[in-house]
């Protein structure tokens, strides 16, 4: 950042009075300017015994798949995010049943809060972000085409889950990198 959203004047980094961290200050008008993480709304819409995927027609990673989920909107909660998401890639209606992870990614600056969604009728199509959508039985995830780690790592939970019987809500921050 370089200049302030509210008067124009140049910013610089310094840690303002009664803070710890460096922040965007401006020279001018002294407003401080937080840079913080991003919220990504997601769904693991559910049907019977089978999850809804969509093959990502946008970048990043392009071709792979991964559950509805996007950035939240202005004015909306969380629950609204995903289920927005879920109708604009996916054209499905869901309920939302629970919510599900909280992941943080702090070398991206984002948090993933992923919920379980039902699917009130098992329709779908492809949105306009999405290459093709499909119900998939937990045996038949395609894990070698999962788009990003964070996706593939609420899977596994909510696979592992599924075998276990129980749902219970998951709370991590992942590193950098994840094993494939």
């Amino acid at each position: 950042m370089n200049y302030c959203s509210h008067c124009g004047a140049s910013v610089i980094q310094k840690i303002p009075p009664g803070d710890n961290l460096p922040r965007h200050v401006c020279n001018q008008c002294e407003l401080i300017h937080y840079h913080n993480p991003k919220i990504v709304a997601g769904c693991i819409p559910e049907w019977e015994d089978q999850i809804l995927l969509c093959r990502r027609a946008i970048e990043p990673r392009l071709g792979l798949w991964t559950f509805p989920a996007g950035f939240m909107e202005l004015g909306e909660s969380t629950e609204q995010a995903a289920i927005r998401e879920t109708k604009e890639e996916a054209r499905a209606e869901v309920e939302i049943a629970a919510l599900y992870a909280v992941l943080s990614l702090p070398h991206i600056g984002q948090v993933y809060l992923v919920f379980r969604g039902r699917m009130l009728a098992p329709t779908c199509e492809a949105g306009e972000e999405s290459l093709e959508v499909r119900l998939f039985p937990l045996a038949e995830i395609p894990w070698d085409h999962i788009a990003f780690p964070v996706v593939r790592e609420a899977l596994r939970c909510y696979v592992d889950d599924v075998m276990k019987g129980r749902f219970q809500l998951h709370l991590a921050s992942l590193p950098d990198r994840l094993p494939s």
